[in-house]
Parts: C-alpha cells; structure tokens; sequence
C-alpha cells in the first residue's frame, strides 16, 4: 500500500473510533505521548549503552543497576505505544521520527561512570517533564487511561532519578 493511501486508511479508522474522546483531542494525547515515547525509547538506548561501557569501581553496582532499568524502560515502551494505538493513532517507530521528538540529547563516546550517573538523573527527569506536560490535555478529555498510565511513569522516573542521585552524594 502507498503512503498516501495507508495514512487515508489510518484517517479513516480514526474517525471511525467512538470511546468518548474527540479525534482531535485523541491525536493531542497521541502527540503528547508520542514525545513521551520517543524520550522513553532515547534513555532505554542511552542506558543500555551505558550497562554496556560502564567501567571503574561501581561497575557491578551500575551494571545490574543500568540493566534493571533499561528492562523496566523496555516495557514501557510498548505500554506507551500501545496506548497511542488504542486512540487510534500510529506509534511513531523508528530512529529518525524518535530522533525528532525526544528531548534527550544523544551522548556521544562514553563518559566516565559519574557522568553516566549524572546523565541518566537528566533523562529520567527530563521524561518526568514530557510525561507531566501531557496531563492537562488528557484531564480535559477525561482520559483516565492515559493519566494513570503518566501516573505510573512519573512514579518510576521519579523514583529512579532519586536513586541515581543517591549515588552522587559524597
């Protein structure tokens, strides 16, 4: 199928949905979580390279940390995706599209154990930023799925950039 036709075909399924929720206020929550999406899929990546190239003292610390937390992140990508589905919306998937919408910047070569640390408290917070900008849209569709779904990531991100912090105290 071309381009054209399957984003008619997707217009189409979207108009067609009817689970108390406008379309537009349905592609607003699937924009917003988009972005969380994509920021979600850039710290999986970034932590899992860090398990990867972490090295010095806290190397076991940090590996079996870092490898918790990108499985953790591996699953919420799906939860988010899925979610953006169930409003009838195609899930961005690819490097480029999440190149676009993440707030995350990519670190290149790698950093020193603490900067690692340092690095990953950022993304944990900056996805505690993206998921909380999206509650005003999704309270005002009366979309509980998604608040509790945002709900669920702001207590983990929160919860894990605490923890990561932990680890810079003197």
């Amino acid at each position: 199928m071309g381009k054209n036709k399957e984003k008619s075909a997707d217009k189409e399924l979207s108009n067609t949905i009817n689970i108390g929720i406008s379309e537009d206020d349905r592609t607003a929550i699937a924009d917003g979580l988009s972005r969380l999406l994509a920021d979600t899929y850039t710290l999986y990546l970034k932590t899992h390279n860090f398990h990867w190239n972490v090295t010095g003292p806290m190397f076991n610390t940090l590996h079996l940390m870092f490898e918790a937390q990108y499985t953790e992140l591996a699953l919420a990508v799906d939860l988010i995706a899925e979610r953006i589905r169930s409003l009838g919306i195609p899930a961005p998937g690819t490097y480029s599209a999440y190149a676009k919408l993440t707030s995350i910047p990519e670190t290149e070569g790698v950093p020193k154990a603490t900067e690692m640390i340092k690095l990953l408290v950022e993304g944990q917070e900056a996805v505690v930023r993206t998921a909380r900008s999206i509650f005003p849209i999704a309270e005002k569709a009366n979309d509980e799925p998604t608040a509790d779904l945002l709900t669920q990531r702001l207590q983990v991100h929160e919860k894990t950039a605490w923890m990561l912090r932990s680890l810079l105290e003197d």
